[in-house]
């Protein structure tokens, strides 16, 4: 320290001075302005982007909750659709079978009107048959009973002696 001390110039040191400062205002005028501008910048674009991510962040939230409440709607929704679907299943399927009932019942009652009708139509040819057969039956006996003179007043009496009796 001594040896600085013997050496010291009050010159050299007065010049280094003006250098010093010289080169403080150089830099003050030409390197601190833009330096500080690029900090300042750079700053305002980190607290700038630290917003943007808040704001993201925020709406992606905000996402979140209308995705949840876009799903649960959703899910209600198509559980509404379901359940109208199985109501509106079980009214064709009751439907469906109300109508098979009716058709059926409808068929038997046509098929017991055909029947019926049937029946009668067999009856009466029966009957026809039978009065035809009669007849046939009556006109040879009493082609027989006629043709004996004997039995024929034996008749005639028979059937007034019926007669009287009712």
């Amino acid at each position: 320290m001594e040896k600085l001390i013997n050496d010291f110039s009050f010159g050299l040191f007065f010049w280094q001075t003006i250098i010093f400062v010289g080169l403080i205002l150089l830099l003050k005028k030409f390197a601190w302005k833009p330096i500080l501008d690029a900090v300042n910048e750079r700053e305002e674009g980190i607290k700038n982007a630290l917003l943007s991510a808040e704001n993201a962040k925020k709406e992606m939230q905000n996402l979140q909750s209308d995705n949840q409440r876009i799903l649960q709607e959703a899910r209600l929704e198509r559980d509404a659709m379901l359940k109208e679907a199985r109501e509106m299943k079980e009214k064709v399927i009751a439907d469906s079978k109300l109508e098979a009932q009716a058709q059926g019942q409808k068929m038997i009652e046509q098929a017991k009107a055909a029947i019926q009708s049937e029946k009668n139509a067999a009856m009466a040819e029966l009957k026809s048959q039978v009065s035809s057969l009669s007849l046939e039956i009556a006109e040879k006996l009493l082609k027989d009973e006629l043709s004996n003179k004997e039995a024929q007043v034996k008749l005639v009496e028979k059937m007034l002696g019926d007669a009287k009796l009712n």
